[in-house]
């Protein structure tokens, strides 16, 4: 019976913790993107410097791609950063 107690409360600490998480922890939380090597570059857009967004075109869209939160310099080839703050796949 206590074994049972324990694990609840086990569970009931975890759900908590998942609940009480906000959006920037998370983020915080999600891996860094892979940057490949400056010998690799070439091959990827400029503007995007810490993650790998193929050459335009084809056009791309955020729901194409899985990096979020990335920075943006310079042109925008693929219309990442909508509200022009340098930081594209925001919403």
């Amino acid at each position: 019976m206590k074994r049972l107690f324990y694990a609840a409360i086990a569970v009931l600490a975890m759900t908590l913790a998942v609940i009480i998480t906000t959006p920037q922890q998370l983020m915080a939380q999600q891996p860094a993107p892979v940057v490949a090597g400056k010998q690799d570059r070439a091959n990827y857009e400029s503007s995007y410097p810490n993650v790998c967004i193929p050459l335009y075109p084809p056009d791309l869209d955020c729901g194409d791609i899985e990096p979020r939160r990335f920075t943006v310099n310079g042109d925008d080839p693929h219309g990442f950063d909508g509200d022009k703050d340098g930081v594209g796949c925001e919403g």
